[in-house]
């Protein structure tokens, strides 16, 4: 599973490097997740742009790493593709994360 993480403006940039996310990587993205968000200070933003599929274990995922942040660490997505995008709404987990078109829109959200 690759993510790289970048920082602009105080906020993390989490991007996911892969096509998707699935039963067969959900634990290795949640792991990666924890690595990268463990003792970080945050916002953090978790850019889906290069994800074109994600099933009910990579949603899952999602929210497992939304759920082990600090009280005082958020995470907004950004990028989502259509079929990604359809996933969260259909679920209604667009009511649960801030949705941002980029990760530079999602920056400019958290007034930084």
């Amino acid at each position: 599973m690759q993510i790289t993480c970048t920082q602009e403006s105080g906020v993390q940039i989490l991007k996911v490097g892969e096509q998707r996310i699935d039963a067969s990587v959900a634990i290795q993205f949640k792991d990666k997740m924890r690595t990268e968000t463990t003792g970080a200070a945050g916002p953090f933003v978790l850019d889906l742009s290069d994800v074109s599929f994600i099933d009910s274990s990579g949603l899952g995922a999602i929210v497992a790493a939304m759920k082990q942040l600090d009280v005082d660490q958020t995470l907004a997505l950004s990028g989502l593709t259509p079929a990604v995008d359809k996933v969260f709404r259909l679920t209604r987990m667009d009511k649960v994360f801030k949705i941002h078109d980029t990760a530079r829109s999602a920056v400019r959200a958290h007034g930084l």
